[in-house]
């Protein structure tokens, strides 16, 4: 039975590790922190219980088609709610919107805000329907080796329809002329790694996975999903091995023979790294090996960094959402501050997550979770400094949009910012979302799942096909398996 490696135990190496045992190879997966999830850890102080990272259960599809796989359902792991309103966004103190669960009822709203724009609607999300089925159940499986895989007949014939060569910007701007609805549709391209003029408008499948699809929470939060792969992975015979650091691959002229495991050798038949692509390549093999020298990964667009702070509260707040994101500020001049002009930003937009809305176990009786998160450029100078100024100012603008007081009742703090995401999961430029989702970094263009050099080393998660978010990262774990076993089954008959 061949022996697999999976370094990291987030979305995608969980995803990698399952498909590959169930295929009968013996897999172990080496982590370096002292639990499984990668960015989606999670953990607990004081009476409050924090999910780490992702905070959206956005294309429930992704996850139930994964858990089919195995014969098994969400639902068997975690109970899923769909919140409505899916999220708020707070424009002023005056001004608030809240985004509905429904086409029904959003049409409303559209309608409301744009008279006669819901008819836009319908045909803005009947369209990204058509890229979303291509997109998430086509596009994102292809391994990205070949050009060829780009001339598939049924993509050829669909590719106008697909809007690559056009902005989402511009995009939207053909259906309304609204801010607060651009604003609204623009929202969740923020985090692929461009400024919505340069984000091709094939990423309008995000607002159908939004609006039609809807935003759902399971309850316990969203570490329940890593609980549940690891469950189910262990059901599989994948065996889990914590403050696990991979120090180096030892290799032969073309092989990897194993790794190196806090100082120990350990020899396996192939290697897959879910651990960031960067630091694999460029720390763990020798540059005789390496596919891409570091001026390659220089010149890549990143995805943003983000600012974190955890928060307990001892009282119950008004205001807020599950969800709830503070447009209040100049949204252009934030997105050019993260991609055009890297620094930390003059006046940012935020985004607040207060789970203890929705579920009781999160919190203390009484007392509110809040995790807050601001976007900003990888690569920036993080300081204790620089966190409190930014606490200081989103904390103000928070008590003044919502009209109360916070400061003086929280009980818990925790930042995170570029240094903990180095430390913690050796990001690359202390990136929080992966590799940017720009034209020139699209499917094929994206760093390759394989090194050419090392024939049984495979890579997968944000910094490769299909790219950044939890539904990604998930399918990114089954396409580097679905090759790996390929190509196995070639070497061995």
């Amino acid at each position: 039975m061949s022996r697999i490696a999976v370094i990291g135990s987030g979305f995608a190496g969980l995803s990698a590790a399952c498909y590959l045992a169930k295929e009968g190879f013996d897999v172990t997966v080496l982590e370096k922190n002292e639990s499984p999830g990668g960015r989606a850890r999670q953990f607990q102080a004081d009476g409050f219980t924090f999910d780490m990272g992702p905070s959206w259960y956005w294309m429930p599809d992704v996850f139930e088609n994964f858990f089919a796989h195995f014969g098994k359902k969400p639902s068997d792991y975690y109970t899923l709610q769909r919140l409505d309103p899916s999220y708020r966004i707070i424009y002023s103190a005056d001004e608030i919107l809240d985004i509905p669960a429904g086409i029904g009822a959003l049409c409303e709203l559209f309608d409301d805000l744009e008279p006669g724009s819901s008819k836009h609607l319908r045909q803005f999300l009947q369209e990204g329907k058509f890229k979303y089925d291509i997109g998430m159940h086509d596009l994102v499986h292809k391994p990205g080796l070949s050009m060829r895989e780009l001339l598939d007949p049924g993509l050829v014939k669909n590719a106008l329809q697909l809007h690559v060569f056009q902005s989402i910007a511009s995009y939207i701007r053909k259906f309304f002329r609204e801010k607060k609805l651009v604003q609204l549709l623009e929202f969740p391209v923020l985090f692929l790694g461009a400024t919505p003029d340069k984000t091709p408008a094939l990423y309008s499948l995000m607002n159908y996975a939004d609006m039609a699809l809807g935003t759902w929470y399971p309850q316990g939060g969203m570490y329940k999903i890593i609980e549940g792969m690891v469950s189910l992975a262990e059901s599989l015979q994948v065996k889990f091995e914590y403050n696990s650091a991979v120090e180096q691959l030892t290799l032969n002229t073309t092989k990897a023979k194993g790794l190196t495991v806090n100082g120990t050798f350990r020899p396996f038949d192939y290697i897959v790294a879910g651990a960031d692509y960067h630091h694999v390549e460029q720390k763990l093999l020798p540059a005789s090996h390496r596919r891409y020298n570091e001026s390659y990964w220089q010149k890549r667009v990143m995805a943003p960094s983000s600012l974190i702070f955890y928060l307990g509260i001892r009282k119950k707040l008004k205001g807020l959402l599950h969800h709830t994101l503070f447009f209040d500020q100049d949204f252009e001049q934030h997105a050019h501050e993260i991609y055009e002009n890297p620094q930390w930003p003059s006046a940012p937009q935020f985004y607040v997550s207060c789970p203890s809305q929705t579920d009781a176990t999160v919190a203390p009786e009484g007392y509110e979770n809040i995790f807050i998160l601001i976007p900003v450029a990888p690569g920036l100078e993080d300081t204790e400094t620089m966190r409190e100024k930014y606490f200081d100012m989103v904390l103000s603008r928070l008590e003044y949009l919502t009209g109360q007081s916070i400061r003086e009742y929280i009980v818990y703090k925790r930042s995170y910012a570029h240094q903990n995401f180095i430390d913690d999961y050796n990001a690359f430029r202390g990136n929080a979302y992966g590799l940017a989702n720009t034209l020139w970094q699209t499917a094929n263009l994206k760093p390759s799942i394989l090194n050419k050099k090392v024939s049984n080393l495979f890579y997968t998660g944000q910094l490769t096909v299909p790219g950044p978010g939890v539904p990604p990262s998930i399918i990114s774990g089954e396409v580097v398996a679905r090759e790996l076993i390929k190509r196995h089954h070639q070497f061995v008959n």
